[in-house]
């Protein structure tokens, strides 16, 4: 029998209940605001953008699709932890800093800006990245690189975001005013939904560097370098929201349009680094017959792979596509497993690549059975 598959362990209860109770809360909250007649329709809107977004995101992570427990988690900390740290102390900052404007220096320079502006970015992007950095210290055999920090703070953006458009969308149901609400609508859901992921994948290229380098200057220096760059994009759209419908416009075109762009080609760029990766360290297993040429050609290539399944799901239908992507998944993990020794960044057992090779053997088997 073929060992048992080396990937990301089950989710903990504990994280499970975490999350759980602070989505009952954060819901709470904003239900205590909005009520249940903004409540129901809110979320109903603000899923809209949802699957678009994500389906975008994971068309990125062609390589090697990361579990979905912990995708799951990543959005559910987005939007059941980060969102209700972020009410509890954006709400607090937003009295302190009222009471200390207002009554020590009589108004002169207290507004809402204050929050959205100098508050709200750091509390929030704080608490984004430090859902994403969990998943780099726990699930570390599963963060490989830039690509993977990328996916999972996109992830925790989205969710961050799906609970801050139902809060602003029930805000503007309970005004009574249709045209509000269509405006909130076109320019959260539809003009500006890879907001919170932008903001959040600059710390996740941080954290996807740090992940691939050993010295302690690259470990914090590149996470901290993305922290700083995601409070300064998220402080900089709060600004232009806050300045009127010309200026927001003229900073989505100046800013949000050529960051979305570089983000982009970040992302392809990295995915193009992996591809080279994959055919390099599956060379070895060329060399010794657990793979043939071809087989790492079609590997680190996506098209190649996407091509497989295809034929695949055409000759022997699901089964057979399924059996060929748990092919591709279990040759590139061996090919992240090499990468990563070769760095020293993890540590790992020869009984983990016999246990892969194992698996790989198995998937072609199983391939060779389901085709005619």
């Amino acid at each position: 029998m073929p060992a048992p598959p080396v990937r990301a362990t089950a989710p903990a209860p504990l994280p499970v209940v975490v999350l759980v109770v602070c989505g009952l809360l954060s819901l709470g909250a904003v239900t205590a605001e909005i009520g249940w007649g903004g409540l129901l329709p809110g979320l109903a809107l603000a899923a809209v953008p949802v699957g678009p977004v994500l389906a975008t995101v994971l068309w990125l992570d062609r390589h090697e699709a990361e579990p979905p427990h912990l995708l799951a988690f990543a959005f559910g900390w987005g939007a059941c932890v980060a969102s209700l740290g972020a009410l509890v102390l954006n709400t607090g900052a937003s009295r302190l800093l009222d009471r200390v404007f207002h009554h020590d220096f009589g108004g002169a320079v207290g507004d809402v800006t204050n929050t959205s502006v100098l508050v709200a970015p750091v509390v929030e992007e704080a608490l984004k990245g430090l859902g994403v950095l969990l998943l780099l210290l726990k699930q570390r055999r599963q963060f490989d690189g830039v690509v993977d920090g990328i996916v999972y703070a996109a992830f925790v953006g989205v969710g961050f975001a799906f609970l801050e458009n139902v809060l602003y969308l029930g805000r503007a149901l309970g005004d009574d005013q249709p045209a509000s609400l269509v405006a909130v609508f076109v320019l959260r859901c539809l003009v500006s939904p890879f907001a919170h992921p932008l903001f959040s994948m600059a710390v996740g290229v941080g954290l996807g560097l740090a992940a691939r380098r050993r010295s302690a200057l690259h470990r914090v220096g590149a996470p901290v370098l993305g922290f700083a760059v995601a409070v300064v994009l998220h402080a900089l759209w709060n600004a232009s929201a806050g300045a009127g419908v010309a200026t927001f416009f003229e900073l989505f075109l100046l800013l949000q349009v050529p960051v979305f762009a570089a983000a982009v080609a970040v992302a392809l760029a990295a995915r193009v680094r992996e591809a080279r990766l994959i055919a390099r360290h599956l060379q070895v297993y060329v060399r010794t017959g657990w793979l043939g040429e071809s087989e790492v050609e079609m590997l680190a290539s996506a098209r190649g792979r996407r091509r497989a399944r295809s034929l695949a799901s055409a000759r022997g239908g699901a089964p057979a596509a399924r059996a060929v992507r748990e092919f591709q998944e279990a040759a590139t993990e061996l090919a992240f497993r090499r990468d990563r020794l070769r760095r020293g960044t993890v540590q790992s057992s020869p009984q983990e690549e016999v246990e892969l090779l194992e698996q790989l053997a198995a998937h072609r088997r199983e391939v060779l059975a389901h085709l005619p």
